[in-house]
């Protein structure tokens, strides 16, 4: 009879000591992202890819829009990201570039255009919130535009942009198809 009234109270100490937390908290908020706006310039003109979802995963489908850029021109690029499901809207970029060493954007083309890092965290590491796109020959590519949270940024390969090693948490990705003339 003492081994059935102690039994419940083993089991809820070992459930107490010896589980880890379901939801551990990472010391970071979940941002939505809504809108990423890439713009371009290039001798006095700006061009702009712009990826708008304010309803979020699910629900509307998001609206792509993608300027035409020149070939074999090189490009100053930056990003913006915004909430815009709250209003006002928030624009998250500051927030991004105040918590660097936790975040980093890769670029991925299926053409023959090149980005590269024109920023970098407190550590020496790159960020991508500012780069450098040079286009190749005209045609169509594709360019996916992704941002890490705690991406592994000492890992083989990551400080050059290669996202294979980088782990970490996905925060958005978008895909432009982009026409180089």
């Amino acid at each position: 009879m003492k081994f059935a009234k102690l039994l419940p109270l083993a089991l809820v100490s070992v459930a107490l000591f010896s589980c880890e937390p379901n939801d551990p908290d990472h010391g970071h908020e979940e941002e939505l992202i809504t809108t990423l706006n890439v713009d371009l310039e290039a001798g006095g003109s700006t061009v702009t890819l712009n990826f708008q979802d304010i309803d979020g995963d699910g629900g509307d489908a998001p609206i792509i829009t993608v300027d035409k850029l020149a070939a074999n021109t090189t490009y100053a690029g930056s990003i913006t990201l915004f909430n815009e499901s709250e209003d006002p809207a928030e624009e998250l970029t500051a927030e991004i570039f105040d918590e660097a060493e936790e975040h980093q954007f890769f670029f991925a083309t299926t053409g023959a255009s090149m980005f590269a890092y024109a920023d970098q965290d407190n550590n020496g590491n790159p960020v991508g919130l500012s780069f450098e796109l040079t286009t190749g020959d005209a045609g169509m590519e594709s360019y996916t535009i992704t941002l890490r949270h705690e991406p592994e940024k000492t890992a083989t390969g990551v400080s050059g942009g290669d996202i294979t090693n980088a782990g970490g948490e996905t925060d958005i990705e978008v895909v432009f198809d982009v026409t180089v003339e």
